[in-house]
Formats: structure tokens, sequence, C-alpha cells
């Protein structure tokens, strides 16, 4: 009997300190120790870097859906009308048959060659022959119409399958998008550096040695400034940093495309060394993600990234440069 207790005894104890153990293995496994804020801010930098080629990305996928669905309404809209004008020479030459029909045709052959009188005949054969041809034309008219509505048709669906497969696309894009911007969020708020920036921000005043159009551009993108940075942003209440340069520049009278890619592939020919910068100059990044504006006296403005706001920012802070076009 003394026996058996001092077993049970043992068991009890063995199993308090298995418990024990695993209690602190469980505790060790979940404690996961969070980042320090120079690896968040590493973290961050990555992110911004992906953010802005799924951003580029994101925005290439909307402006080809656009130009798609834009394409469609217009086929759309031409068959329709084709359908439209169809449907009026059919009315037309039903109309024709009918009047024929209850007429009994009283220009046909045998009508006119009964008539006595030579000027009434000459005169007979010469509606028959306009007539004539005015059926043969609204038959012919009709006829290609027909085979043009088979056309135009097909082109329609094909602009619909198109646009609906860059809608696809568009929506992927997006998911990307938003799950990196999510993790950007979450980042800067644990560093307290989250700016949630002002829609209504009536920006600075631009006062630097920018002339003729690119000072227009410039006094256009400083009265952006403090506006929060949003991915495929276009204004007025936000931007992204592409959007910002192509309506400043637009306000200028200069149409730009809408990614930063096809933006520095548009200045192609206008591309200008960094070194010789001047105001109103579209500056690059490595992996064309990201474009700003050079404002001069070594300063440049742009709309930076999630949790941001568009800043002008000193040139040198602007890591990355690969090039630089003029518009």
């Amino acid at each position: 009997m003394v026996v058996r207790i001092r077993s049970v005894a043992r068991v009890s104890v063995t199993a308090g300190l298995m418990a024990v153990v695993m209690v602190t293995q469980a505790g060790g496994a979940g404690a996961e120790p969070k980042p320090t804020a120079a690896q968040a801010k590493a973290r961050l930098e990555k992110l911004s870097d992906q953010a802005d080629k799924v951003v580029d990305k994101y925005n290439d996928a909307s402006e080809r859906y656009k130009k798609a669905r834009k394409a469609y309404n217009a086929l759309n809209g031409r068959l329709k009308g084709q359908l439209e004008r169809i449907e009026g020479l059919r009315a037309g030459l039903v109309s024709v048959a009918v009047s024929s029909y209850q007429t009994g045709d009283l220009l046909a052959w045998p009508n006119l060659i009964t008539q006595g009188d030579p000027d009434m005949l000459l005169s007979g054969l010469a509606s028959v022959d306009q007539l004539s041809a005015g059926r043969s034309r609204s038959l012919a008219e009709y006829e290609n119409a027909i085979k043009g509505l088979k056309g135009d048709r097909d082109k329609a669906k094909n602009g619909y399958d198109d646009a609906l497969k860059l809608l696809d696309e568009l929506r992927e894009q997006k998911k990307d998008v938003e799950k990196l911007v999510g993790e950007q969020e979450r980042l800067l708020r644990r560093l307290n550096a989250f700016k949630a920036g002002n829609p209504n921000s009536g920006g600075i005043k631009y006062t630097g040695p920018a002339s003729g159009n690119a000072r227009a551009a410039l006094q256009f993108a400083y009265a952006q400034v403090g506006k929060p940075y949003r991915y495929g942003g276009t204004g007025p209440g936000s931007w992204d940093c592409s959007g910002l340069t192509q309506a400043a520049w637009r306000a200028a009278g200069v149409s730009l495309p809408r990614t930063a890619a096809s933006q520095y592939s548009w200045g192609a020919s206008r591309r200008v060394p960094l070194s010789a910068l001047q105001p109103g100059d579209l500056v690059f990044r490595s992996g064309l993600g990201h474009v700003g504006m050079y404002a001069g006296d070594g300063k440049m403005v742009h709309a930076p990234r999630t949790g941001d706001v568009v800043k002008v920012v000193p040139l040198s802070s602007y890591h990355g440069l690969m090039g630089a076009i003029r518009p």
C-alpha cells in the first residue's frame, strides 16, 4: 500500500515537470519577437519597391481595360447604327413591294405598250428605268449592309471579350496591390509613421526657377502637397506617382501616358542626363516603378508611397535614379 502511494506520487511529480516543460516550450514558440524599428524600416523599403512595380502594372492594366472598353463601346455604337440603317432599308423595300402589289405594277411592260400616245410611252419607259435603277440600288445597299453587319458584330464581340479579359487581369492586379498596401500600412502604423494626409490640402506655392510650361506643371504639383498617396490615384484628392506627373504636365498643356514606364518610353527622344536636369524634368527610379518631378535647387516633388503624402524632398534622398526626360 505504501509502495503504491509512492508510485503515484512519483508519477504526479513527473507529469507536473512534463507539463511545465510543455508550457515553457509552447510559450517560447508562441512568443514571436517583434521586428526592431530598423528591421521594420528595411522591410518597408523592400515593400515600397515591390509596390511601385505592382502599382504600375495595375495602372497599366487599368489603362488597357479603359481603352478596350472604349473601343467596344465605339464598335457597339456602330453596330446599333448599322442595325437601324438596315431596318430603314428593309422598311423601304417592304413599302415598295406593298405599293407594287396594290397598284398591280402599273409601270410593267404590258401596261406601257398598250398606251397609244408615243410621248406617254417614252415618259413611262424613262420612269421604269429610273425606278428600276432606284430599286436595284436599294436592294444592293440592303445586301451590302447585311454583309457588313456580320463583320461589325464580330468586331464588337471581340472587343467585348478583350475588355472582359483585361477586367479579370485588372482584378488580379488589384488583389496583389491591396495585399502589399495592407502590409505597408501595418508596418507604418507600428512605427507611428503613417500619414493620412489631407485630400483638401491647398498645397504650397512654387517659388523656384522654372519658367514656361515647366513652371505651370510645377505650380500644379506644388498645389497638391499634403494630399495623400493612393495607388491608382489621379486626383483631385489623392495621387500616385505617375498620376501626379501626368496631371501636372496636363495642366501645362502636355499629354503624358498614365504609367511611369509608359512615360519613360514616351520620352525616348527627350532623355536628358541626370547631370543636366532642369525644373520640370521627370526623374525615374530603377525598375521604372516610380517617377517624380525635378523642381530645381536640388529638390523634387513627388507622391512617394502608401501612408505618405505628396511632398517636396531633396533630390539626393531619392535613391536609385536611372534616368530623366524633359516633356
